[in-house]
């Protein structure tokens, strides 16, 4: 929040404890741009994306997801619903 842009090489990884939708459910309040949401469940399968606008009030995952990934908007053309995504230290 309060940025105002968000370069290509960088995002941020969310991890809850357990798969859900409420828990994983974003706003977009004070945000001046838009950004790439992916959702992932416990196995880093892609159930869900969205292009997330500001001052939205609330962006769900269609399915349970474990995680999400809040990144540059050009995310969604490079990940895709099914996809397994992993992350490394």
């Amino acid at each position: 929040m309060f940025r105002r842009e968000l370069p290509s090489d960088e995002g941020l990884l969310f991890v809850t404890k357990s798969e859900s939708v409420v828990n994983t459910t974003i706003h977009m309040f004070f945000m001046r741009f838009s950004i790439g949401v992916v959702w992932m469940d416990k196995r880093g399968v892609v159930v869900h994306k969205a292009l997330a606008k500001p001052w939205r009030p609330a962006y769900a995952p269609a399915k349970p997801a474990q995680y999400y990934l809040e990144a540059n908007v050009d995310i969604l053309e490079r990940v895709q619903i099914g996809d397994v995504l992993t992350f490394e230290e």
